[in-house]
């Protein structure tokens, strides 16, 4: 009884732990378009409904805690906290499953083809809230490197590759399972994947009407404050004679406020004339008002010309939720010590000819920053990343591959440059044009095309995930409804 029990269980937490690989550093892409159907088939196959939110539980949990391994050291005690929320956040995929999936005649296949992928899109767009820790391990992001397949992101962002991407799992656990759906669901896979080919492929490439060159600096770790503000500043000068409009340093670049040293001051305007570009810089220090800020700083032979500051900060990185309470429980662990002031507004900063919207780390995983920048008119967007803590880790590779993502959500060519981490520059289309990984330093410098008009999913918005919700809600009511009739009849019997 014991092993009947848990070994479908232990099966459960296993796949949940294989389908991190399709994620970089592995990068498997190719496995999210069935590395859920093992889990499918695990609660579908469950006695009762108890039991398949038992395999999805677990299988939730081994994904959320190997997907994150890398942040595992650094939260101590929350460690098994992710473990339960990250279980919790799969046990209606689980349900549904064995709801749709025990029996699948064709009504069945078909509402598991839309309902299974609502509810994991209203999950993913839960668990996406900023103070959960943000957008990160999207289903959809494992599509970075596959151009055809990545194109349906100019329609509905990451939530609509992600919804075909588990529509298909469905498919194919339905054709897999004994019944007359058999055939239904593997054409429904097979039908959704010839559609999702046959968009990338037929549609028309976005054509730039120019470009911009951009430098940017990754020195690695580099201990000290002057030592660090130093190094980039020789790196900066490497610069000199290769034509680029800006050269963009990493998060957390400069460790104090220029302001408050007139000599930085001095240093940054000398530099920037040097190379004949601006220079953006990003300053981890406190501000004239006491709080710390995580600010962009855009320098030129002038001095300083614009400022960003950073809107949404990490949990726990960069600010500690519910601190009076928590605080003291998580001393010991890497917890900010002091919450990081957020800013208000976003700034589109001026390049030459071009207009850049800037981010900084942690932000470059919101498509709906991107969205508002383009929106404002942002030519290209730039993001200031440090994963210095993470160094190593698959952390690094996975926060670059999303600007693949990113551009092709917006139809803007996207720049990442890390302090310590993978620097990278994507086309509109999701093509690479540079990647620097966190073992190299120095400077690399691309020329990024820029591109006019609007995608559909900056125009529409978050309209998968609105769709997603009313589909799964109208699924719960009929459930609901149908639940209560079936007792009334069973009631009417009994009497």
């Amino acid at each position: 009884m014991w092993v009947r029990r848990w070994l479908p269980r232990g099966l459960a937490l296993a796949s949940g732990c294989l389908l991190v690989l399709a994620y970089p550093a592995p990068a498997l892409g190719w496995l999210a378009w069935a590395g859920l159907v093992p889990v499918l088939l695990l609660c579908a196959r469950a006695g009762s409904v108890r039991e398949a939110a038992w395999r999805g539980s677990l299988a939730g949990a081994g994904f959320f805690l190997t997907l994150f391994q890398w942040v595992l050291p650094h939260v101590g005690l929350l460690a098994p906290v992710l473990g339960l929320v990250g279980g919790l956040l799969w046990v209606p995929v689980g349900v549904v499953a064995q709801r749709l999936l025990r029996e699948p005649t064709a009504g069945r296949t078909l509402l598991a083809v839309v309902v299974l992928p609502s509810v994991w899109v209203g999950v993913e767009a839960v668990r996406s809230w900023e103070h959960l820790g943000g957008a990160w391990g999207l289903l959809g992001l494992t599509q970075w490197q596959a151009r055809p397949v990545l194109a349906l992101a100019s329609l509905g962002g990451v939530w609509l590759l992600s919804f075909v991407l588990v529509a298909v799992n469905a498919g194919l656990a339905a054709a897999l399972l004994p019944g007359r759906a058999r055939p239904l669901g593997g054409a429904l896979a097979l039908g959704i994947v010839a559609l999702v080919l046959g968009y990338g492929l037929l549609r028309p490439d976005p054509v730039p009407f120019g470009s911009v060159r951009v430098a940017g600096v990754q020195p690695g770790l580099v201990h000290g404050v002057e030592e660090r503000f130093t190094t980039h500043l020789n790196l900066t000068r490497q610069a000199a004679g290769r034509g680029q409009a800006v050269v963009v340093w990493g998060q957390s670049s400069t460790p104090f406020d220029p302001a408050r040293r007139p000599g930085a001051v001095a240093r940054l305007r000398e530099t920037a004339a040097a190379v004949g570009s601006d220079v953006l810089v990003n300053v981890d220090a406190r501000a004239a008002d006491g709080r710390i800020r995580k600010t962009t700083q855009q320098y030129g032979p002038d001095g300083l010309t614009a400022t960003y500051e950073k809107r949404r900060l990490v949990p726990f990185g960069e600010y500690v939720p519910l601190r009076p309470l928590l605080g003291g429980l998580l001393r010991d662990t890497g917890i900010a010590e002091e919450d990081r002031a957020p800013g208000a507004a976003p700034v589109i900063l001026r390049l030459g000819t071009a207009d850049a919207g800037p981010l900084i780390s942690y932000e470059s995983m919101f498509p709906d920053l991107r969205r508002e920048l383009v929106r404002l008119g942002a030519d290209v967007t730039i993001v200031q990343g440090s994963l210095t803590s993470f160094h190593g880790t698959w952390a690094q590779p996975q926060q670059a591959s999303a600007e693949a993502v990113r551009a092709v959500e917006t139809g803007r060519s996207a720049v990442l440059v890390e302090l310590n981490g993978t620097s990278a520059a994507f086309d509109a289309q999701g093509r690479r044009l540079a990647w620097m990984p966190p073992d190299e330093r120095g400077i690399f410098v691309v020329d990024v095309p820029l591109y006019e008009g609007t995608t559909p999913y900056v125009r529409w918005g978050d309209w998968v995930p609105a769709a997603a919700f009313a589909i799964t809600a109208v699924a719960a009511g009929w459930a609901l409804v149908n639940r209560s009739g079936i007792k009334k009849r069973r009631s009417g019997h009994g009497e």
